[in-house]
């Protein structure tokens, strides 16, 4: 019997069916953006229209405010706080630590449904009202996960050494924190936070839970456009700007990731 490694074909036809499978729907979707027909059942022509409309829809460009102010703000405080905690629990061992770990990682296994409803439940019981606040809450809990999560892999190559070799060389707390630390961990948190951005504008299950009237995303703005309007192009209009921010953002997230060859 011959060793599945002298197959390539296999390989082949397998990266070709999951492209397929995730891509083509993905060029279907852009590709409808630009068709004149409103129901994309064939092509009519190449039009600009649906752009054009999206552009004047202020209850959208609304949710895409909303959308981007919890994004960033999600973002910023996830990250100040997930790479502090990913400092501890990787800096400090103990079995409490060990414990802290579980803690922080069983968010990343437990369904979003799940945590949203468990926000909402709590939302209500201390009285906090629903709305922009909630939102922001909710994003930053869930993007903390993983940007700790991120920042503990990063901390695996952090060169421990530079920390006592400043404080020999005379530097203060602050100066090895602003001069070394930083510095050393910047491609890591500029990378989860890249992370934690795309996943606060993603979001749609949490949202939906926490949220409040007035003040829906642009997850929760395209899910009313599909189920009530009827220039549905719009919504592939629309998501065709969010795939190409999204691709740049997860590229250059990427490229942060990487390691810096030697």
């Amino acid at each position: 019997m011959s060793s599945p490694r002298h197959r390539p074909w296999f390989s082949s036809l397998a990266w070709l069916l999951c492209a397929t499978l995730l891509y083509l729907p993905l060029i279907v979707l852009v590709a409808n953006s630009f068709n004149a027909s409103k129901y994309g059942g064939r092509w009519e022509g190449f039009t600009w229209s649906w752009y054009e409309k999206l552009a004047q829809d202020s209850a959208t460009l609304s949710a895409l405010g909303n959308t981007l102010k919890i994004a960033l703000l999600a973002t910023l405080i996830a990250t100040g706080i997930g790479t502090l905690a990913a400092w501890c629990l990787h800096r400090y061992r103990s079995r409490l630590q060990s414990a802290h770990l579980i803690v922080t990682e069983l968010p990343l296994a437990v369904p979003d449904i799940w945590i949203g409803v468990a926000l909402q439940l709590f939302f209500i019981q201390s009285g906090w009202q629903l709305g922009f606040g909630t939102v922001l809450a909710a994003h930053s809990t869930f993007c903390i996960c993983y940007v700790t999560a991120l920042m503990l892999g990063r901390l695996q190559g952090f060169d421990w050494q530079l920390l006592d070799a400043a404080r020999d060389l005379g530097a203060r707390p602050w100066q090895v924190l602003w001069r070394v630390v930083l510095p050393a961990l910047a491609p890591g948190m500029l990378a989860a936070g890249l992370m934690a951005f795309i996943l606060s504008v993603d979001d749609f299950v949490i949202t939906f839970f926490v949220s409040g009237p007035g003040n829906a995303t642009l997850p929760a703005r395209v899910y009313a456009l599909a189920k009530t309007s009827r220039n549905l192009p719009v919504i592939n209009a629309l998501s065709t700007l969010l795939i190409l921010a999204t691709l740049m953002l997860a590229v250059i997230g990427n490229r942060f990731l990487k390691p810096k060859s030697t």
